[in-house]
C-alpha cells in the first residue's frame, strides 16, 4: 500500500485529514515560498503547491503519495500572504475590513510509484463586517495572526467579524475534504 504523506506541519490541515479517517504521516516542505510579486494567478499558486510536493518528494521513498498546499487570501487581485510582525497583521486585517475577499487553496498530490500528479486550487469568498481599531488590535492580540495568509483564521473569529462566506468552509481553514478526495481519486488512492 502505498503510504501517504502529509508536506505540511498546519495543525488545521492535519484535523481535516484526520477528519476525513485517512492515514498519514508528516513531511513538512522546506520550500521556500517567497514570491516575486503579489499579483495573483492560479498558476502561481499551483506552482507553489507543486513546489512544496516535489520538495517531499525527492526525500521520499518510492511507495509514497505525496500531498502538499498552500493557501493564499486574494483582495483585489493582490495576494495578502502571512504577516511576519503584528504591524503587517493590523494593516492587513485593516484593508479587509468591511471587504469581500477570495481564498485560494491549491493542493497538489505525487505518486512516487507511478510518478503520477494531480492538481487541484478550490476558491471560497469571505466578507468581514466593518472592524473598528479595537477589534484589530484585539484580535492581533488575542490570536495568532502570524501564521495564517491574510493574518486571520476563520475558525476563530468572533461571531461580529464575519459578515459571511460562500463556498467550502474547510478550504478558508486550509484543505477543501472535498479537493482532497478529488486529487486521491484522480491516483487512485483508497478513500475511507
Amino acid at each position: 500500500m502505498v503510504e501517504l504523506i502529509l508536506a505540511s506541519n498546519s495543525p488545521r490541515r492535519k484535523k481535516i485529514l484526520t477528519d476525513m479517517g485517512l492515514e498519514y504521516k508528516i513531511v513538512p516542505s522546506n520550500y521556500d515560498e517567497k514570491l516575486e510579486s503579489d499579483d495573483f494567478t492560479y498558476d502561481k499558486i499551483e506552482d507553489l503547491a507543486t513546489q512544496k510536493c516535489l520538495d517531499v518528494v525527492r526525500r521520499s521513498d518510492k511507495n509514497s503519495l505525496v500531498l502538499a498546499a498552500d493557501t493564499v487570501v486574494v483582495l483585489h487581485n493582490k495576494i495578502l500572504g502571512k504577516p511576519h510582525t503584528k504591524e503587517n497583521a493590523y494593516k492587513m486585517l485593516k484593508e479587509l475590513s468591511g471587504e469581500t475577499h477570495m481564498v485560494v487553496t491549491s493542493i497538489c498530490a505525487i505518486n512516487t510509484k507511478t510518478n503520477r500528479a494531480a492538481t487541484i486550487s478550490t476558491t471560497s469568498y469571505v466578507r468581514f463586517t466593518e472592524w473598528t481599531d479595537e477589534m484589530i488590535h484585539h484580535y492581533v492580540d488575542t490570536f495568532n495572526p502570524l501564521d495564517k495568509a491574510g493574518s486571520y483564521g476563520i475558525q476563530e473569529l468572533p461571531p461580529d467579524y464575519m459578515d459571511k462566506y460562500e463556498g467550502s468552509f474547510e478550504n478558508i481553514v486550509g484543505l477543501s475534504p472535498e479537493s482532497v478526495r478529488a486529487v486521491l481519486e484522480k491516483l487512485e488512492y483508497p478513500i475511507p
